[in-house]
């Protein structure tokens, strides 16, 4: 695992396309990793080749995650698992003690992979997600 750096924007992006009905585009993740101060990203590789990454917002003692990907061909080979800690603790070392994220209701695989991490669900955003109108749950860890 390292740190994602304006090199991996592409490879990101291209990701994203892979892996949500709403991907977020190369300009935002070169935003995200260039400009916008209280977020880090994370990668993870195999053989040289981005497999999954994650990102979180830092704002105080609060870690965001803002997304979590790993390559479907990568999938159930704990990938996740290792960049939600690694991010988690990055985030901790930089002061986070809590941390919020949504997920989509229907991600049912997603929502246990946080359960796992002792997040819980605590409300719902009606209409969060613009592809489909879909509610996101909306998790805390403390």
């Amino acid at each position: 695992m390292r740190v994602a750096t304006e090199n991996d924007v592409k490879a990101l992006a291209e990701m994203d396309k892979i892996c949500f009905k709403a991907p977020w585009s190369e300009q935002s993740f070169f935003e995200e990793i260039t400009t916008n101060k209280i977020a880090k990203y994370i990668v993870a590789e195999i053989d040289d080749k981005i497999v999954g990454y994650a990102g979180i917002w830092l704002i105080l003692d609060e870690g965001h995650i803002t997304n979590v990907a790993v390559h479907p061909d990568y999938r159930r080979k704990g990938i996740a698992k290792a960049i939600i800690s690694e991010i988690m603790a990055i985030s901790e070392e930089a002061g986070a003690n809590l941390f919020t994220l949504e997920v989509r209701a229907s991600n049912e695989s997603a929502i246990l992979l946080y359960e796992g991490f002792d997040f819980i669900q605590v409300g719902i955003r009606k209409g969060y997600y613009e592809d489909n109108g879909e509610d996101a749950i909306i998790m805390w860890k403390a």
